[in-house]
């Protein structure tokens, strides 16, 4: 039987009277769908716990790169899903701007995927003294693009925002952030929800040395040939095991390696705890500027994985590197930790993280986070 998931005593506690709560328009990549949408958990996680709080969200999302045929979720009980079909002429996201013009707080999320440029300059024109957020994903790669373009649009956008949230980035994140012109930028870490990810039974389709999940993208495709393609080539008496889109065609074919495609959220915790470790590699812009753990560190762990990862500066805020998880700089060190690793060591390590991401890195400790900016910055546009 599964192990039931942890809830962290906060999390329970009842709402306060004294307690503000706010209506909050969202427009992001998509809350129902991880089909090539990483931030799913982390949208799931985080807007799980604000509604808890008795923040009031709607989530609009576009109806785009076959997400909705591949939805993982029917209905979302802490939000209001609103998916809007994409027209030439805008008019259904207009409605929807419309409506989101009626809530205390509108958050533009980076990496929406449609209309981006004309979201991120459209909600600032929504209503005088509503309280805007640009939330981004994938702040590296953000500022990457607009220090490399002057003439980028969002130049211009970013001043009018009251804030940005960040998931990741830490200092140097928020340091240039701030040089670009941001008024503020807060940090809002990626984190563990306990009710979603936890310890299950292990399942023999997911048995291997070493598991990896990932989609293949342009700037983690060259990182993931290292650490786990490279690692299985150097332990070829291991197994290996992949997840994740678009490494069928054209990517490496080695005897210990199984692609399965894409893995639906309901297999997470059976695949990250079958597996006697599991990988994680960064993006290469996040890995370059550190502190920005991505959502399959605190998948992987709670669920009870033991967590090789690529070296990146920051790891030791989240997780006390050769005890709670191990840190590797290519793909040599990886399979080496694979060919050392024991069963029994593997359980332990995973569980002394486990227990780390329980007591300070889950969502509900994120939320309040965010709460306690919110209520500053809806107090300062009023």
């Amino acid at each position: 039987m599964p192990m039931q998931p942890t809830v962290s005593n906060h999390q329970e506690r009842p709402l306060s009277g004294e307690r503000r709560t706010h209506s909050i328009a969202f427009f992001g990549s998509s809350l129902v769908s991880a089909y090539w949408n990483g931030a799913a958990t982390y949208f799931r996680g985080m807007i799980k716990e604000l509604h808890r709080r008795g923040h009031r969200i709607t989530f609009y999302e576009p109806d785009a790169f076959e997400r909705q045929d591949h939805r993982d979720m029917d209905e979302v009980p802490y939000a209001r899903s609103d998916v809007y079909p994409v027209e030439d002429d805008n008019s259904e996201l207009e409605r929807r701007l419309e409506e989101a013009s009626l809530a205390d707080v509108v958050v533009k999320a980076s990496g929406v995927g449609v209309r981006d440029e004309y979201l991120e300059s459209r909600v600032l024109k929504l209503r005088r003294g509503q309280t805007r957020i640009f939330w981004d994903v994938d702040a590296p790669a953000t500022l990457a693009r607009m220090e490399e373009n002057p003439d980028d649009p969002f130049h211009q956008c970013l001043p009018c925002y009251d804030c940005v949230f960040t998931y990741g980035g830490g200092a140097p994140v928020v340091e240039r952030y701030e040089a670009m012109g941001a008024r503020k930028c807060v940090p809002i870490y990626n984190a563990l929800d306990p009710e979603t990810h936890f310890a299950v039974e292990p399942e023999e389709r997911f048995r291997s040395s070493l598991a990896f999940a990932g989609n293949r993208l342009p700037d983690r495709e060259e990182r993931v040939l290292e650490f786990f393609f490279g690692a299985a080539r150097n332990a070829p008496d291991d197994s290996f095991l992949l997840a994740g889109n678009g490494w069928q065609e054209n990517a490496p074919v080695l005897p210990n390696v199984k692609k399965i495609g894409h893995l639906y959220t309901k297999d997470h915790n059976a695949f990250n705890r079958t597996a006697k470790a599991v990988l994680n590699v960064c993006r290469e812009s996040m890995a370059k500027n550190g502190y920005s753990p991505p959502t399959r560190f605190f998948e992987a762990v709670g669920a009870g994985g033991c967590l090789i990862t690529d070296a990146w500066e920051g790891i030791e805020e989240f997780l006390n590197p050769g005890e709670e998880c191990l840190v590797a700089r290519d793909g040599n060190e990886v399979a080496e930790f694979v060919k050392s690793l024991t069963w029994d060591e593997s359980v332990r390590m995973g569980e002394r993280a486990r227990l780390k991401l329980l007591e300070k890195h889950t969502y509900a400790h994120r939320a309040l986070e965010a709460e306690r900016m919110l209520d500053f910055l809806v107090d300062r546009s009023i």
